[in-house]
């Protein structure tokens, strides 16, 4: 199901410099939510690993292949995994047309 999440180039290429210096197996990353912060829930990376990411939808831009927790699923469908970069911070950013609202500081979001 690639309708699931795009992945930008930016979200891409950041991706991979941190994939290149991640533990020993690390194929990917993990995607999901978690219950958390202000709005009621927020999301998660987490590295992956072969035997971590068994019959996990993913998805595959430049190389870099970003599973989806399947519980995270209804929360990310159509949404888009970019990585932005300003004068103070820099991060990754969901554009998610399931979120109803978004907290003051944008660490997390309601369905």
């Amino acid at each position: 199901m690639n309708n699931i999440l795009n992945v930008t180039d930016e979200a891409s290429v950041q991706l991979k410099k941190i994939i290149s210096s991640a533990p020993f197996g690390t194929i990917g990353v993990v995607v999901g939510v978690d219950k958390s912060g202000c709005s009621g829930y927020s999301y998660k990376l987490d590295f992956a690993t072969e035997n971590d990411v068994k019959n996990l939808e993913y998805v595959q831009k430049n190389s870099v292949k970003v599973f989806i927790d399947p519980k995270a699923t209804m929360f990310l469908l159509g949404s888009e995994m970019d990585y932005s970069t300003d004068k103070l911070s820099s991060r990754f950013v969901f554009k998610n047309p399931n979120e109803k609202n978004t907290c003051g500081c944008g660490e997390s979001f309601s369905v």
